[in-house]
C-alpha cells in the first residue's frame, strides 16, 4: 500500500533539511510528531529511510531514492487532482450544442464564442438542427444543451431566456414603407407577408403571425420553397416583407432592411438544459447570463 501523500511531503521537507528540529519548523507541527510520522512511514515500506543519531540525519539508500522519485510523482497526482476538482467544478468536459438555423447566423455562434472564451477547458462542439428536434435531444441526453428560438415546449427540458428582441419586418431599401421609422400592422398588411414554415418552429410562426391576426381582409401569407435563403431574394421585389426580429436588420444583405411594428410583441431565444443538471450546466448558464448582459440581450 503507497504511503499518505502528507507523511510524503513531510519526508521531503526533512530530506531537505536533514533537521529534524528546522523540518518541524518548516512544516509548522511538533519535533515529536514529525519523528512518529517517519516512522510509521518507514514501516509502511517496509524499509529504513534515515539513519538518525543525536547530531545528524542522514538518507539511506532507499531514502535517497524516495527523495528523488517522490516529487514528480507527487506533481503528477497534484495535477491529477486539480484536474478531478475543475471537471467536478465544469471547469473541463466536452459539451455539445444544438442550434437552429434561426439562431445560428448570430446567437448561437456568440455563445459558442463566449463559451470558448471563457473556458478554455471547455471542449465546445455545435450541431445544427432542426428546431422541433432540440429539446428532445437535449432530454436524452444526445446534445448538452440547445438554443432555440421561442420558448419550444418539450419535456425532461428547462428553458432560460438569453435574448428578446422586437418584431418587426424586413424588406427591400426602396419599399414604399422603409421611410417610416416603424410600420403598422395593417399598412404591412397591404403587401405580400412571407412567413416561415410553420412546421420548421410552430411557435415562432404562430408569434410572427399575431400582429395581423386581427386585420381584415386577411394579408396575403406565402411561405417560401427554401426556408433559409440568406440572399433574401424575394424581398428585393420592392412589395414582399418578411415579419422577423430586430436582429435581422444587422444580418441583412445589401439592399435589405428592417423596421419594427407597432404593438407587435418580442421574439426571443432559448438556452435548453436539461432538468438534472451537472456543475457543467451551471457554469454555461452563467457564461450565458453574462453574454447576455454584455450584449444587452435582455433590456428591461
Amino acid at each position: 500500500m503507497a504511503p499518505d501523500t502528507v507523511s510524503l511531503r513531510y519526508f521531503l521537507v526533512l530530506a531537505q533539511e536533514l533537521n529534524f528540529t528546522r523540518a518541524a519548523a518548516r512544516i509548522g507541527i511538533a519535533q515529536p510528531a514529525l519523528s512518529a510520522r517517519m516512522r510509521r512511514l518507514e514501516a509502511e515500506l517496509g524499509t529504513a529511510l534515515l539513519v538518525r543519531n543525536t547530531r545528524s540525519v542522514v538518507l539511506t539508500t532507499a531514502g535517497a531514492a524516495l527523495a528523488e522519485s517522490a516529487p514528480p510523482a507527487l506533481a503528477a497526482l497534484d495535477r491529477a487532482w486539480e484536474t478531478a476538482r475543475r471537471a467536478g467544478a465544469g471547469e473541463l468536459g466536452a459539451f455539445r450544442i444544438g442550434y437552429s438555423l434561426s439562431t445560428g447566423a448570430e446567437t448561437a455562434p456568440a455563445l459558442v464564442d463566449k463559451l470558448i472564451r471563457s473556458c478554455p477547458g471547455l471542449e465546445v462542439s455545435a450541431v445544427p438542427m432542426t428546431t422541433p428536434e432540440i429539446s428532445p435531444a437535449v432530454a436524452d441526453g444526445r446534445i448538452d444543451a440547445g438554443i432555440t428560438r421561442g420558448a419550444q415546449p418539450g419535456r425532461g427540458v428547462r428553458r432560460y431566456l438569453l435574448r428578446r428582441e422586437r418584431i418587426g419586418v424586413q424588406l427591400a431599401e426602396h419599399h414604399p414603407l422603409a421611410e417610416h421609422p416603424e410600420i403598422e400592422a395593417a399598412d404591412a398588411a397591404a403587401y405580400p407577408l412571407r412567413l416561415p414554415d410553420r412546421a420548421a418552429n410552430s411557435v415562432i410562426h404562430d408569434l410572427l403571425s399575431t400582429p395581423f391576426r386581427d386585420i381584415r381582409p386577411r394579408p396575403r401569407f406565402h411561405t417560401p420553397a427554401i426556408s433559409f435563403d440568406m440572399s433574401q431574394r424575394d424581398l428585393r421585389d420592392g412589395l414582399t416583407l418578411a415579419p422577423a426580429g430586430e436582429s435581422a436588420l444587422t444580418l441583412a444583405p445589401a439592399g435589405l432592411t428592417w423596421r419594427p411594428l407597432r404593438g407587435a410583441p418580442s421574439q426571443t431565444f432559448h438556452l435548453v438544459l436539461p432538468s438534472v443538471q451537472s456543475p457543467l450546466h451551471g457554469r454555461v448558464r452563467a457564461v450565458a447570463k453574462t453574454l447576455a448582459r454584455e450584449l444587452n440581450w435582455l433590456p428591461d
